[in-house]
């Protein structure tokens, strides 16, 4: 009772802001909205007993991410408080297609068998996900980083240009 208790939390935590990081106007206040979402999945990792990969969401997500997202936006023109009129004409298609999207998933979700039986945790999980980094993902482990450096550098470039 009290995990089931312990979800709810969470998943209110992740999604309220997340849906103020999609519904709001102003970039800054997404972005910060997203640092509360990804405090609520690090909690829904440590309920699935995933400790190290808790720790990383803090560290690169709610840490790393959030700065540099803040930072791209507060060096080009997003965080200035310049007026800007953006329109999203496709806002009907996109509801439609995105309340399809969610009626065939939860028809997926309710037609699926799901198994009850929880299965066995690798004895060092630590251990595990370091040498799964290292060796099968060591390709889209560094080509995350290399694309979180061209993006700063792009800001960087873009800020220098408009002074």
């Amino acid at each position: 009772m009290g995990e089931l208790a312990a979800f709810i939390i969470l998943a209110i935590v992740t999604l309220l802001p997340a849906v103020v990081v999609v519904t709001s106007r102003n970039l800054v206040r997404a972005a910060m909205s997203l640092i509360p979402s990804f405090l609520g999945v690090t909690g829904l990792f440590v309920l699935l007993q995933a400790e190290f990969v808790a720790g990383i969401q803090i560290l690169i997500y709610a840490g790393a991410i959030a700065v540099l997202i803040l930072f791209v936006i507060m060096l080009t023109q997003g965080g200035t408080g310049t007026a800007l009129r953006q329109v999203n004409e496709q806002q009907l298609v996109g509801g439609l297609v995105a309340g399809a999207l969610t009626i065939a998933l939860l028809g997926l979700l309710l037609r699926t068998p799901w198994p009850l039986v929880a299965g066995t945790l690798p004895r060092s999980n630590v251990a595990a996900v370091g040498g799964a980094f290292l060796t099968n993902f060591i390709l889209a482990f560094e080509i995350s980083s290399l694309v979180l450096l061209v993006s700063l550098v792009g800001a960087l470039v873009i800020a220098r240009r408009e002074q």
